[in-house]
């Protein structure tokens, strides 16, 4: 009897995040995602100007950090936490190292925004959204005075699920070799996307993580929502022209 009471205590505990810790293998720490995500929504991103959810995964997909950028849970959108933690687990598992098959010349990788007109119906990737459901088990567990914290129960989790609009994009190492990604969410879909280029910048100039050789990105004015029209010049101009790579 004592020894169920036990077993029970402890599977409670770990449904909880009590256990969870950092995977070794992270390529961006809390203290780093946050300061590069509270740097990012001081600017102007071309959206509604929220507050924001940011996650970074490792190169397997399990969540390595969660930050927020609001003081209180609810400054910015509760359900954002779980898309900002799908966005970063399609992140990082559409991508390739450089050297694996004919990728030779530097990482490849899909942002998260260039998978939105695939996945239309009838076109290539049809259905994609669908795959890959997110664990609820582990998405929805813990306490919510933790979440976005450097204890957020997310952390040490693979979360999956698979996401296709903008706010998703991966990260690699200097050889070009997959470390993991980062999703942001709060804003709208094209601001998410600016918001997460802005965060991966902030880690390329710091020398902590960089962009892919070669990415399908975002198409800021060919109909992409939030991204055309009037607004095609801001994005062309004050968010395409960043550098995502080690200086």
């Amino acid at each position: 009897m004592k020894k169920m009471i036990l077993k029970g205590s402890i599977l409670a505990l770990i449904s909880t995040g009590v256990f969870a810790a950092p995977p070794k293998d992270c390529p961006v720490t809390y203290d780093q995602l946050k300061a590069a995500l509270d740097a990012a929504v001081t600017q102007d991103n071309g959206g509604l100007g929220f507050d924001m959810w940011g996650t970074v995964v490792n190169a397997d997909g399990r969540v390595c950090a969660v930050a927020r950028t609001g003081e209180k849970l609810n400054d910015q959108w509760l359900a954002s936490r779980i898309i900002s933690a799908q966005k970063a687990y399609t992140a990082a598992t559409l991508n390739n190292n450089q050297g694996s098959s004919a990728n030779s010349t530097g990482g490849f990788a899909f942002s998260t925004a260039s998978l939105y007109g695939a996945v239309l119906e009838g076109g290539p990737l049809y259905g994609l959204q669908h795959s890959n459901p997110v664990d609820t088990k582990w998405a929805y567990a813990g306490n919510s005075e933790k979440f976005g914290t450097n204890k957020d129960p997310l952390v040490g989790r693979r979360i999956g699920g698979i996401n296709v609009f903008g706010g998703g994009l991966s990260l690699f190492d200097a050889n070009d070799q997959v470390v993991g990604a980062v999703g942001v969410s709060g804003d709208t879909s094209c601001a998410d996307h600016n918001i997460a280029r802005r965060v991966r910048n902030y880690f390329a100039t710091n020398g902590i993580a960089q962009a892919p050789a070669t990415e399908a990105d975002i198409d800021y004015a060919g109909g992409y929502p939030d991204c055309s029209g009037s607004s095609a010049t801001f994005y062309t101009e004050n968010i395409v022209g960043l550098s995502q790579r080690f200086p």
